[in-house]
Order: C-alpha cells, then sequence, then structure tokens
C-alpha cells in the first residue's frame, strides 16, 4: 500500500511540474493569487489608457483587444487574460499584454516592477511613447522570455538589461528612437550566454559588429537589422547549427563578402540588403539547403550568378535587385518549384530569359526592371498560371506583345523597351489588372476606349510615348470605375475628345504632346494634375476642376480672357498657361486665388492691362513669369511679401517704372529679368545693407536705365562669389514635374533654356544708357558664367579684375567707347567661348593664347587702333603688348624684353593650335547644352510631323 501511496505522490509532483513548465492557469473557483500581486496588477492597470493607436497587430496576425479592461478586482488574478501564475506559490511569473491597446509611460517606479518572479514578460504592440528601457527591467532576475518590440520606447537603454542572465529571447525590435551605448550592448553581449533568439531592429548602436556573437552555437535567430554597425562582417566561416534568422539589413556601413556557412547549417532567412557587402557570389552559396529567403538588394554585389543557386531547393524568395551583377542569368531555375518572388532588377544582367523561369508554376512576382535584357519576351512568360506582377520596363526587349493565358495578373509594367505592334487583345480581358504600363516603345494602333469594359480594378494606365491613335465611346463614361491615373501623352491623338473616365476617381491626366483639337468638357470632381500641353486646342480657355492642382495647357492656340472661376481652383499649385493667344486684362484674383500656388506662368500671350495687385500672406508663390506680353504700370509693390520667390520674369512688355530695389529684400530670389520695357532713371543705391544675395540671373538689357552701373548691388551679389561647385548638387530649377525656363541673349541671338541649371549665372546690362567706367568689382563675380553691357556708353579701360572670371563663357563689351589696350590677363580665361569687343575705341595688339585664337574677326569689328591676329593688320614694335606687372617682377633684373620677339612668330602659331585644342577638348557646358537641346527639339519636332503624317496618310 505504502509504494501505491508513493507512486501516487511522485505522479502528483510530476504533473505539477508539468503544469508549472506549461504556463497553466488555474479557473476562477481556485484563488490562489496573494492579495499584493492582485493590487499591483490593478495599479498597473490604472497608470494606462487604452487606445487602439498600434496598427501591426493584425498585420502580424495578433488579434488585438483590451486584456485589462477584464481585470477586476475580488477575482482570481490568476485567471486574468495575459497573467499566468505559478502552480504552486501563486507568483506572477508570466505576464502577456501584447496587442492590449495600452498607452502611456512607464516610470521608473511602476507597479510592473513589482513582479520579482516574472519567466515571461510581453508588452509588444503597444504605445509606451516617452518610456525608456529603464533599470527597473534588469531586476527581473528570472526572465526568461522579454518582448518590448513595436511599444515606441526611446532614449538610452539603461546597461541593468545586461543583468538578465537567463534570457532566452530578448526583442526590442522596431522602438526606433531607443539605443545602447557601446559599453551597455558589448555587456549585453558578453553575460546573455543563453540567447537563442536577438532581436534588435531600429535600436541604434553605432559600433563595429560584435564577432562574438557568431561563437553562440545556441543562436536560432538573430536581427540586428538598422542598428548603424559598421566595420567589416567576419570573413571566416559560421558555425551556427541551430541559426535559421540572420537580418543584418539596413547597416549601410557593413561591409565584407557573402558570409559563408558551414555545410551543417538550417539558415531559412538571410537579409543582408542595404548594406555595403560586395564580391560575387560564392559557390557554397548553394550548401544553404534550408533557405527559404534571401534578402540581398541594395548592396555591391557584382559578377555572375553562381550555378549552385541551383540547389536551394526551398526558397520562395529570391532578391537581388540594385547590386552590379552582370553576365546571362543562369538557367538554374528547375528544381525551384517553391519560389514565388523573383526580384533581379537594376543590374546589369544581358541576353535573354532563362526557359527554366518558365516551370515555376508557384511564381507570383517578376521583376527585371532596368537591366539590358533582349531579344522577344518568351512566350512561356505569357502562361505562368500565378503571376500577379510583371516588371521588364527598361530593357532592350523586341518584337510584339504576346497573349496573356491566365487572369491572375494585377501589375504590368512594360516601358521603356523597343517593343513594337498593337496592344494585344488578351490584356483588355484581365479583369483584376490594376496597373498598366507601356510607355516609350514604338507600339501602334488605334486604341478603342470600348475594349476597356472588362478592366473595372484598373488604377493606373501609362501608353505615353507611343504612336498610338484613340477613338472613342458613347459609354466610357461608365468604364474604369477606379481608374486614378492615365497618361497618353505623346501618342497620335488628334479631334475632339469627349472621353469621360474616371469621372470621380480620376486624379492625374496626361495628354500632352498630341494633335487634340478640343474637349467636351472637363468633368472630373477629384482631378489633381491635368497635363494637355502642346496639342491644338483652340478656342477659350477650359476651366479645370476646382480640385485641380498642376493645370498646364501652355503650347496651344487658345484665345479670349481668362474667367474669373479659375481662381475657385483654391488648391492650385502649378497654373501653366504659356505660349498661347490668350488676351484681355488678368483677373484681380489672379494672385491671391490659391494659398498653395507655386507657379505661375503666362509667357508669351497678349495679356494687357496691370500685374495682380494682391499676394496672399504667408504665399509659398516660387515663380512667376508675366514676359512677353502687353503688361503695363508698376511693378506690385505687393510682391515683398512672397517671401519664397525664386523666379521673377517681367521681360518683354510695357511696365514703366523705375528700378524695384526694394525686390532685393526677398531672400530666395535667384532670378530677375525685367528686359526690353520702359523701365527707367538711376539704379542707384539701396536702403538694403546686402540686397539680391541669392540672386544669380539679372537681366535688365534694353530699357533706359542711366547713369552708372550699379556697384553697390554688384557688390552683394553672394550667389555669384566664392561658390564651391563641387559641394554643390547640380539639378534644374523647380521639380520633378516643371522646371522653370528663360530666354538669354548671345551675339543678338534669343536662346531659350527650356531648363536653367541652379549652377548657371548670367548679368545683361545691354541696351540702356549706363555711363562711366566698368567697376572692379564685377572681377569679384568669380563664378559669373556669362556678361552683357554691350550698347551702352561706357567708358575707360577694360577692367584687369575680369582675369578673375574664372568661369566666365560669354563676355559682350560691344558698342560702347571703351579705350586702352585689351589686357593679355584675359587669355587665362580658358573657358571663354563668345567674346564681342566690336565698336569701341581699343587699342593694341590683340592678346593671344588659349581661346583667343579661336576668335575671329566680328569679335573685333570698328576697333580702327587694334592690330594682330586675326586682324589683317599688323601691329608695329611700338604697339607690341608690355609684360603684366606679374611677369615684369619676376624678370625685373637683367630680363631684355626685345629678345622675346625673336620666339613671337613659333609662340603664336603655338597659342593659337593650343587654343583651338582646349576650345575643342573643354568646350563650355552651357553652350553645349543649348545646341544639343536646339537639335533634340529638331528631331523630335519632325519625328512627331513625320509620326502624324504617316498617321494621316494610314
Amino acid at each position: 500500500m505504502s509504494k501505491h501511496l508513493l507512486l501516487c505522490f511522485v505522479f502528483f509532483l510530476s504533473f505539477s511540474q508539468l503544469l508549472l513548465s506549461s504556463g497553466f492557469s488555474f479557473s476562477n473557483s481556485t484563488k490562489i493569487c496573494p492579495h499584493g500581486q492582485s493590487l499591483a496588477l490593478l495599479q498597473l492597470k490604472k497608470s494606462f489608457s487604452i487606445k487602439n493607436e498600434n496598427d501591426y497587430c493584425e498585420f502580424y496576425h495578433h488579434p488585438p483587444y483590451p486584456k485589462t479592461e477584464y481585470w477586476k478586482e475580488g477575482s482570481d488574478c490568476c485567471s486574468w487574460d495575459g497573467v499566468t501564475c505559478d502552480l504552486v506559490t501563486g507568483h506572477v511569473i508570466k505576464l502577456d499584454l501584447s496587442c492590449s491597446w495600452l498607452s502611456g509611460t512607464i516610470h521608473s517606479n511602476s507597479a510592473l516592477f513589482r513582479f520579482p518572479h516574472l519567466q515571461r514578460l510581453n508588452l509588444a504592440f503597444n504605445n509606451f511613447s516617452g518610456s525608456s528601457v529603464s533599470a527597473g527591467f534588469g531586476r527581473f532576475s528570472s526572465l526568461m522570455h522579454l518582448n518590448l518590440s513595436y511599444s515606441g520606447f526611446s532614449g538610452l537603454i539603461s546597461p541593468e538589461i545586461s543583468h538578465l542572465s537567463n534570457l532566452v529571447s530578448l526583442d526590442l525590435s522596431w522602438n526606433d528612437g531607443s539605443e545602447f551605448s557601446p559599453q551597455s550592448f558589448d555587456s549585453l553581449v558578453q553575460n546573455l550566454t543563453k540567447l537563442q533568439k536577438l532581436h534588435l531592429h531600429g535600436i541604434s548602436v553605432s559600433s563595429v559588429f560584435p564577432n562574438s556573437l557568431l561563437n553562440r552555437s545556441s543562436l536560432i535567430s538573430l536581427d540586428l537589422s538598422s542598428c548603424g554597425f559598421y566595420g567589416r562582417f567576419p570573413d571566416n566561416d559560421i558555425h551556427l547549427p541551430k541559426l535559421e534568422l540572420l537580418y543584418l539589413y539596413g547597416n549601410q556601413d557593413l561591409s565584407g563578402n557573402f558570409p559563408r556557412f558551414s555545410e551543417n547549417n538550417s539558415l531559412i532567412d538571410l537579409a543582408l540588403s542595404i548594406t555595403n557587402f560586395s564580391g560575387e557570389l560564392p559557390a557554397s552559396i548553394g550548401n544553404l539547403k534550408s533557405l527559404q529567403t534571401l534578402y540581398l538588394s541594395y548592396c555591391q554585389f557584382s559578377g555572375s550568378i553562381p550555378a549552385s543557386l541551383g540547389n536551394l531547393t526551398q526558397i520562395t524568395l529570391l532578391s537581388l535587385q540594385r547590386n552590379h551583377f552582370s553576365g546571362k542569368i543562369p538557367n538554374v531555375f528547375d528544381n525551384l518549384r517553391n519560389l514565388i518572388i523573383l526580384g533581379l532588377s537594376h543590374n546589369n544582367f544581358i541576353g535573354q530569359l532563362p526557359p527554366s523561369i518558365g516551370n515555376l508554376t508557384n511564381l507570383d512576382f517578376i521583376d527585371f526592371l532596368d537591366n539590358q535584357l533582349d531579344g522577344t519576351i518568351p512566350s512561356w512568360l505569357y502562361t505562368l498560371p500565378s503571376l500577379v506582377e510583371l516588371y521588364l520596363s527598361h530593357n532592350k526587349f523586341t518584337g510584339c506583345i504576346g497573349e496573356f493565358q491566365f487572369h491572375s495578373l494585377e501589375i504590368i509594367d512594360l516601358s521603356v523597351n523597343e517593343l513594337q505592334g498593337s496592344i494585344p487583345s488578351s490584356i483588355f480581358e484581365l479583369v483584376n489588372l490594376k496597373s498598366f504600363y507601356l510607355s516609350s516603345n514604338n507600339l501602334s494602333g488605334v486604341l478603342e476606349t470600348s475594349k476597356f469594359e472588362k478592366l473595372k480594378n484598373l488604377n493606373d494606365l501609362d501608353l505615353s510615348n507611343n504612336m498610338l491613335s484613340l477613338t472613342m465611346s458613347v459609354h466610357s463614361n461608365s468604364m474604369l470605375p477606379y481608374i486614378e491615373s492615365i497618361d497618353l501623352s505623346n501618342n497620335n491623338i488628334s479631334g475632339i475628345l469627349s472621353w469621360n473616365m474616371g469621372n470621380d476617381t480620376l486624379r492625374y491626366l496626361n495628354l500632352s504632346y498630341n494633335s487634340i483639337c478640343g474637349f467636351e468638357m472637363l468633368p472630373w470632381s477629384s482631378m489633381e494634375t491635368l497635363d494637355l500641353h502642346s496639342n491644338l486646342l483652340e478656342g477659350p480657355l477650359p476651366t479645370p476642376p476646382n480640385s485641380t492642382s498642376f493645370f498646364s495647357i501652355s503650347h496651344n492656340k487658345l484665345s479670349g480672357e481668362i474667367s474669373p472661376l479659375i481662381c475657385k481652383a483654391s488648391s492650385m499649385k502649378i497654373l501653366d498657361l504659356s505660349h498661347n493667344n490668350f488676351g484681355g486684362m488678368l483677373p484681380h484674383c489672379l494672385g491671391n486665388f490659391s494659398k498653395d500656388l507655386s507657379i505661375l506662368n503666362l509667357r508669351r500671350n497678349q495679356f494687357h492691362g496691370i500685374i495682380p495687385q494682391t499676394f496672399l500672406k504667408g504665399n509659398f508663390i516660387r515663380t512667376l513669369d508675366f514676359n512677353n506680353n502687353q503688361l503695363e504700370g508698376l511693378v506690385p509693390r505687393s510682391l515683398i511679401i512672397c517671401r519664397e520667390l525664386e523666379v521673377l520674369d517681367l521681360g518683354s512688355n510695357k511696365i514703366n517704372d523705375t528700378f524695384p530695389h526694394w525686390l532685393g529684400a526677398l531672400p530666395k530670389l535667384q532670378v530677375l529679368v525685367l528686359r526690353s520695357n520702359h523701365f527707367h532713371g538711376y539704379i542707384g543705391f539701396s536702403k538694403i545693407k546686402s540686397p539680391f544675395t541669392s540672386l544669380r540671373i539679372i537681366d535688365l538689357a534694353h530699357n533706359d536705365f542711366e547713369g552708372d552701373l550699379p556697384e553697390m548691388y554688384l557688390r552683394s551679389l553672394k550667389a555669384i562669389m566664392n561658390v564651391d561647385e563641387g559641394n554643390m548638387t547640380r539639378k534644374y530649377m523647380g521639380n520633378d514635374y516643371y522646371q522653370d525656363s528663360i530666354m538669354v541673349t548671345i551675339k543678338g541671338l534669343e536662346l531659350e533654356f527650356v531648363k536653367i541649371l541652379n549652377t548657371f549665372t548670367t548679368i545683361d546690362l545691354s541696351s540702356n544708357k549706363f555711363q562711366g567706367d566698368i567697376p572692379e568689382c564685377i572681377g569679384n563675380l568669380n563664378f559669373l558664367q556669362g556678361l552683357n553691357l554691350s550698347h551702352n556708353d561706357l567708358r575707360g579701360h577694360i577692367p584687369l579684375s575680369f582675369r578673375n572670371l574664372k568661369m566666365l563663357e560669354s563676355l559682350d563689351l560691344s558698342s560702347n567707347k571703351l579705350s586702352g589696350r585689351i589686357p593679355q590677363e584675359l587669355t587665362t580665361l580658358t573657358f571663354l567661348a563668345v567674346l564681342n569687343l566690336s565698336q569701341n575705341h581699343l587699342t593694341g595688339f590683340i592678346p593671344q593664347g588659349n581661346q583667343f585664337g579661336t576668335f575671329g574677326n566680328d569679335s573685333y569689328y570698328k576697333n580702327t587702333g587694334l592690330c594682330g591676329f586675326p586682324l589683317s593688320k599688323r601691329c608695329t614694335t611700338d604697339e607690341i603688348p608690355y609684360p603684366s606687372q606679374e611677369i615684369h617682377a619676376k624678370f625685373e633684373s637683367g630680363f631684355d624684353w626685345k629678345i622675346t620677339l625673336m620666339g613671337y612668330g613659333c609662340g603664336l602659331v603655338i597659342g593659337l593650335s593650343l587654343g583651338c585644342l582646349i576650345f575643342l577638348s573643354g568646350k563650355p557646358e552651357w553652350l553645349v547644352w543649348i545646341i544639343d537641346k536646339n537639335i533634340h527639339k529638331m528631331i523630335a519636332r519632325n519625328k512627331r510631323s513625320t509620326c502624324r503624317r504617316g498617321a494621316r496618310r494610314n
């Protein structure tokens, strides 16, 4: 009998231990929770409010609910949601409050730290913003599992966390405001020897990679992504037989080769993306037989893909985007039957797609964008039954697009290739299609809107830069009920459009560069971007929907007055009506109808009257372009409140005013064009201490300004002085979709800069009545590229300080009364491509060397006192130039200048040859850009006309 009792007792102890280890909770009928712990839990509950603010729980399949709401005083706390007690003592040993909608701060004296027997603590997916991982967490000496992820912790993590020597699992990830000190992190790595899981994503460590972690044979999951690790990852073999997950992505300064794993490995997930890992992928990658996901995107890997990649039979995701891989894609995919996602974009792969990809029946994502793949798109690609997203853009694929056999596709991107033919009919059967991109190919044919009837889910459509024409269906208003973006620009669309698809949903419509004559209506109630420029639109201005923020209808044949109704578009940011035949007076509301207005471009119309006088206080206006109209009156004084103004172009109007010196107070003004108006008087001085400090393009030409050149303003142009171009980011003025333009006069020719580089600088004060000497201070503008002072009444000498204008590419001082010699020092201006000194009173020898060997007679026309090449007039001995002061100082003792005459003939030939060589090899950037741009425009214009003639013939 005693033996049976003993066996029962042993069984009872064993069962108790089993219950204890499994975290068993007693029912409500058995109260074992100590009163003190119950009070502590209720105090913990009161310290937080309940707010459903964390959306990550659903994403990770953890149903959120407010667990503490069900904690009631008087009941056994061991039965409360998220609470687990010890079977014998009643001590709380497990607290799981993850996804509990908790919001508040965990202070150092929080009731949370009154549970010293805790073995598991999970506070993930809450909002403890303002809390830090304080020393209190280091008091849980029995703690084995700690999860504080996704909970808004920030600040310095207490070094006491390293005292939790029993920790098996530590997850602090996605608390991006938290950080370890290097010493604290070293202690953590050294002391927590039992760790199987360490997840620290987003925790700032800023340390070299801890090599000792790779010696922890117990590790199963290691996530050190986006922690700021730097230095080199160890090259030695990794012997972690239990390791299943290794995430190092987001450590941009961490370098190394692809890690070498022993054959005895269990790795399932490897992520090295967004690091500085480089080199070729080793053949040993084939040893990762259990690997399911491999993220290597945004690294510096190069070379070809090893054939051993075909050994990864369990892989479901392969991401190699944005590296430097090259060569052909190997035909090794036969055995990768589990592959779902294949990303090889933004590399240098060549050749055709390997046929073994056609066997991957589970594949739903293919991304080969931006490589150099060629040939026709293989037939097997159209038969992949699970394919959802297909990206082949920016390659060299040719031929026609085939017929898709399955309807699973949601995204197709074949843009920027060399595809031709018509759009296949199967496209219009893809009922799940959401995005369809075919831009920049050679597609042709007629696009019938009736074909879109089945594409009920289509959001984005881009067929731009092809040769497609369009026919309209009378029932098109019921089609594409969810369409948001349509781009049909640069095609062969003509006639009057009655297309009104997407009346309530369309936000972006680009029909520019076509031959559209008109619209029956603009019915879209949610439109934000409407681009109709460069068509053949006639008649009055169609009023854009009130929701429009971008409206460009430039380069058309529209006429009439602008209706004040346009001012109802109160969200307008960019309004471009330039290059039309609009007339009448501008609506008074045009300057203040939208608080967000950034660009107002009315260039090249026939508006008359005054410029709008009222602008909103605190406005964001960046560009005002009224060039080439018939506007008159004064420059509006209210422009002084446009503190964001960068471009003001009032050129070629009838404005009658004095110089608007008060504009010098605008801190961001970079471009000021007042040319060809009736400005008059002395420019004089400014009361502003440092006016126009950001100005770098100034055009006051063809006015009636008089007096001396404005030396005070010239001294204030800080944007053209001492500029370190090496530290500047070269970009065009404007944004991704709109760039400013400007007209520049060179040798009497007006050239249009359709884009303005932020490094371009020029001053044009020509064709006024300025007199006196040219100020020496112009020589301080050492970043100046163009200077035109022609057709004035300037006298005196060409300043020696001009030798400091090292970036100068164009200099026009013609039609003045300048006298004296041309400074020999100007030959040091090696970027100078255009020089006009004609019609002055200059005398002496024309300098030789560098660019001066490239200038012809017209540069010196009607200076009867000049001699030497390229003029036919030879110089006498008295006209040969004296050495500059610098040269004279070097050879002051014992140097006979006449000796140099013996070598002058040879020197002249060598100088001319060298000058031509420099000019040909070092051509000035902005002049070449103008020529290239004009050639490009002519080719494009010719291509469009040829296409349209062909379309008409057809």
